[in-house]
């Protein structure tokens, strides 16, 4: 009579052969991978050549960076700023959508930042790759445009608060929004040695002094562009809710009667055409 085993038994017996396989494997195949090999080379100059590792761990760093850059360097900010006014003015709740209007403000940001990323590719990023510079050096010339851009469009106030406060010892640099250039008969010689002073002394500042100084510059000049914006859109407000309140119209809202009027004035005045124009002509490139 044939004996039957239990299926645990079966089960216990497959997994035991299976181990004692595992077990027989040479140690060589299971350690085929080699560990990472982290060395740092130096170059002429200096300079020092890292491993592909430690670049890519370098790389993945920067990246992550990225966005804090784009939101804190660029024109982004005034741009999302004022497309974000725009729709709280007309009171359309969320309409253009978020991604929408991001969109937008990113392609505005690359199209105003056009020169600026030239100038970082031409300057830095084209030498690095061509193993003239290092990646320090890189980093120095990718950041001139940068600071040259965020300097144009600061205001003398904030940075030489953000100067104050930092304790840089640079008297009352005099980099803000660009003035009008003088008449080439009227040109002061006196007066623009001194603003080329201040504006080479504002270069020099770090990085942590500039950033905020432009924040802050693009927040102000924001607020102010999308102050303009909403005086139309009130007005038609205040005429709506005025008549409706004459007519004893208590039960609906003037927001809600407002709004056809509100689209219909954007659209016959081509307000997009106007906005977008005025946002992008207001950045001193």
């Amino acid at each position: 009579m044939a004996r039957t085993f239990p299926f645990h038994r079966l089960l216990a017996a497959r997994v035991l052969l299976a181990l004692l396989a595992l077990a027989a494997l040479p140690q060589a195949a299971l350690a085929q991978a080699t560990p990472i090999q982290v060395t740092a080379t130096p170059m002429p100059g200096g300079a020092t050549q890292y491993s592909v590792p430690v670049q890519t761990l370098l790389f993945f760093t920067v990246l992550s960076f990225l966005p804090a850059v784009l939101l804190m360097m660029t024109s982004f900010t005034r741009i999302i700023i004022v497309l974000s006014m725009l729709r709280m003015a007309m009171g359309t709740q969320t309409t253009p959508p978020n991604q929408v209007l991001v969109g937008l403000a990113l392609f505005l940001t690359l199209f105003v930042m056009g020169p600026t990323f030239d100038k970082v590719y031409d300057e830095a990023y084209l030498p690095y790759s061509q193993q003239k510079i290092s990646f320090e050096q890189a980093l120095a010339a990718g950041g001139a445009p940068l600071k040259d851009f965020m300097l144009k469009q600061t205001r003398e106030p904030d940075l030489a608060l953000f100067a104050r406060l930092a304790r840089v010892d640079v008297d009352a640099p005099g980099a803000g929004a660009p003035r009008a250039p003088a008449a080439p008969g009227n040109a002061d010689p006196a007066a623009a040695g001194a603003r080329a002073s201040h504006v080479a002394r504002a270069a020099e500042l770090p990085m942590r002094v500039v950033i905020p100084a432009f924040v802050t510059s693009e927040l102000k000049t924001a607020f102010q562009i999308a102050f303009m914006v909403f005086i139309p859109f009130l007005v038609i407000d205040m005429v709506v809710a005025s008549v409706m309140m004459a007519m004893g119209m208590m039960m609906l809202s003037p927001v809600l009667v407002s709004l056809p009027f509100k689209l219909m004035l954007f659209v016959l005045a081509d307000g997009w055409n106007l906005l977008i124009g005025s946002l992008v002509a207001s950045f001193a490139t």
